[in-house]
């Protein structure tokens, strides 16, 4: 029986995301187990040297449960664009497969960064509350709410990219000193409140940093970012999608001859 487009496609995304997860995990001795230790063991860096530091500016706020709400995010969608721009080259090979896109590559490592990632993020929040940063899950549809939509919009980035990677291949250079300054300005290491409210207009324009507010406002009981939206960052995301499609739909059959 012929398989739908789309039945055909999810078996080719599943089929790249565990090729992408034996690639980059299977030869290490901990095999799969690599993929959850490499990035919780980064976090968990970063957790103890910040809290040590910003434990005395934010007495009112759990500090771990703050960073880590924030630097996933962050981490989650500079993961994916990384990830990204490589996909053509670390795949062509299998292009010669007619069911195997180029946007395939894309949505698998997008899915697997998002999976460890997510998996990380569930193991830390756990440590965090047995260590006694007790924290509350207020609302988990905007909590929800906030990864996914990140998650889409990371991915279409990453279609961007890749898209544009593949005419300039300078792309693979610039981006990592693109992606840097983000990590400044979406409110990883800070909450916007303590940001002078004249900046807010320029700030407010990155969709990474509402959905950073929101995932901490979901969580952290009695914090309050005023601002943000739920609705912005799904515009955002779905503008995002629609220019990602649009630009790759044009370089889809160059990519598949080069």
């Amino acid at each position: 029986m012929a398989r739908s487009g789309i039945e055909v496609q999810k078996s080719t995304i599943k089929a790249l995301f565990f090729r992408e997860l034996r690639t980059r995990f299977g030869k290490f001795r901990l095999g799969y187990l690599w993929a959850i230790i490499e990035p919780a063991a980064h976090l968990l860096v970063l957790l103890s040297i910040f809290s040590f530091i910003m434990h005395r500016t934010m007495r009112d706020i759990s500090f771990p449960v703050f960073l880590l709400n924030g630097i996933i995010l962050y981490l989650i969608f500079s993961s994916i664009v990384n990830r990204s721009i490589g996909a053509i080259d670390a795949n062509k090979g299998l292009f010669n497969y007619r069911p195997v896109k180029p946007i395939d590559t894309v949505l698998s490592r997008a899915f697997l960064e998002s999976v460890i990632y997510l998996t990380v993020y569930i193991l830390l929040m756990g440590c965090i509350w047995a260590a006694g940063e007790h924290f509350v899950l207020l609302d988990l549809l905007q909590l929800a709410l906030s990864w996914g939509l990140m998650i889409l919009f990371s991915s279409s980035i990453g279609i961007i990219v890749m898209t544009i990677g593949s005419v300039f291949t300078e792309t693979h250079k610039i981006l990592p000193i693109l992606l840097k300054p983000l990590y400044f300005i979406s409110g990883v290491m800070f909450p916007l409140q303590s940001i002078p409210e004249k900046y807010w207009p320029f700030l407010l324009w990155n969709p990474i940093l509402h959905a950073v507010e929101l995932s901490r406002e979901a969580i952290i009981p009695g914090y309050v970012s005023v601002g943000v939206s739920i609705d912005y960052l799904a515009i955002a995301t779905l503008c995002t999608i629609f220019i990602g499609l649009a630009i790759y739909r044009t370089r889809e059959e160059a990519m598949l001859t080069s």
